[in-house]
């Protein structure tokens, strides 16, 4: 393990979202002074960061200026400037996750290789240019599109279930993938540092908000036959190994009625199934992150409770200066930990907070996460 001093330590994240203002909370428990580069100058990691510099991500000369006088380097977003990662790589800096793989995973058709390439079980895909192409795969619908690059949240994916959706379909570098009948949406977070240490956390389950394609609850642990969860840590760990990423990852899988399971697609950072781990985990997922970018032993993975997670999401209808309504009552709920992403535009369906409720009984905690959604509202 390598000598840490966080007295003069100077961290960088790419991304100001609120996966960077989680990070940062944990890098405040390890004295680490943290610099932040985002666009929006209202960014949720604004008031927090040591310093924060307004500038694009995705722009080589704001990346690589912004990291050259920083020890070290991660990303709280994948849609980052690769090459400037490897410049800085190359004189010196220390980036982690590594550039080349952050450049594998923005790729879905460079992800789905992967998985073939290493005997991970996914679902069966070809590679489009553009949408003249699927012409000639009609035969394959039922089926799914992804973009192979910039899709998130739900952007990016078009279900085609005949030929006549295909003037919807997207005209760019694409994926289509067999439409796999999933019984669960299920989640590892794994993590690995320079060292070779790697640490799972337990398997969760995700419940999606369908008008959006968003998570809108997870459950910790999953409801899942103790065997199936085994098999699936032992996927994330084959997974991690073989990209020899360093980091915490996401892998994200499907649970099919015949209980296999398939790769969905992988996150090289903190990550929204995550989120509960801040209080049901002896470790939260984001200090987790920073002991693997930093070489550190790896802490507990242990559940501390069962939880439910559940997103604050803007309403409906609603876009403009954000209000809370309901909010003393959901800070009434008994084991609820509410954490607001300091954002101060809401819009239908954007990421504004999320609730962590803790039960042993995880019925019960889902019955609070109800009450969540019906009483609680994010509007203008």
């Amino acid at each position: 393990m390598q000598t840490f001093n966080s007295a003069d330590f100077r961290l960088g994240i790419l991304g100001g979202g609120q996966l960077g203002k989680m990070l940062i909370q944990s890098a405040m428990d390890f004295g680490i002074e943290v610099h932040v580069l985002d666009p929006d100058y209202n960014a949720s990691c604004s008031s927090y960061c040591h310093h924060f510099k307004v500038g694009s991500f995705k722009d080589f000369h704001d990346v690589y200026h912004f990291g050259k006088s920083l020890d070290l380097l991660t990303i709280e977003i994948e849609n980052v400037n690769v090459e400037a990662l490897k410049r800085l790589q190359e004189e010196g800096r220390r980036v982690f996750p590594q550039p080349q793989l952050i450049e594998l995973i923005q790729d879905k058709g460079l992800q789905k290789d992967f998985f073939v390439a290493n005997g991970i079980p996914t679902s069966p895909f070809i590679k489009i240019a553009d949408r003249d192409e699927l012409q000639q795969h009609l035969d394959k619908f039922p089926a799914v599109q992804k973009l192979r690059k910039s899709g998130y949240d739900g952007r990016g994916v078009y279900m085609i279930n005949s030929a006549d959706d295909l003037s919807n379909a997207f005209n760019e570098p694409s994926i289509l993938e067999e439409r796999v009948n999933f019984e669960k949406e299920l989640s590892v977070l794994v993590a690995r540092n320079e060292s070779g240490q790697v640490a799972t956390y337990d398997v969760v389950e995700m419940e999606f908000n369908t008008d959006a394609n968003l998570v809108e609850m997870l459950f910790s642990p999953a409801s899942i036959p103790a065997e199936m969860a085994r098999e699936a840590r032992e996927i994330a760990v084959k997974v991690i190994e073989k990209l020899d990423l360093v980091g915490l990852l996401a892998v994200e899988m499907f649970a099919t009625p015949d209980g296999k399971l398939w790769v969905n697609e992988l996150a090289p950072r903190p990550h929204n199934s995550g989120h509960h781990t801040i209080e049901a985990c002896v470790t939260s997922q984001y200090e987790q992150h920073l002991r693997a970018i930093l070489n550190l032993p790896l802490g507990s993975t242990a559940l501390c409770s069962k939880a439910v997670m559940v997103n604050l999401l803007g309403a409906p209808g609603y876009t403009g200066d954000a209000r809370y309504q309901g909010f003393a009552e959901l800070a009434g709920l008994e084991g609820a930990h509410v954490h607001l992403y300091s954002k101060k535009k809401t819009k239908p369906f954007r990421k504004m907070g999320h609730v962590t409720i803790m039960d042993d009984d995880l019925e019960k905690a889902l019955e609070k996460a109800r009450i969540i959604k019906e009483k609680f509202k994010i509007i203008a």
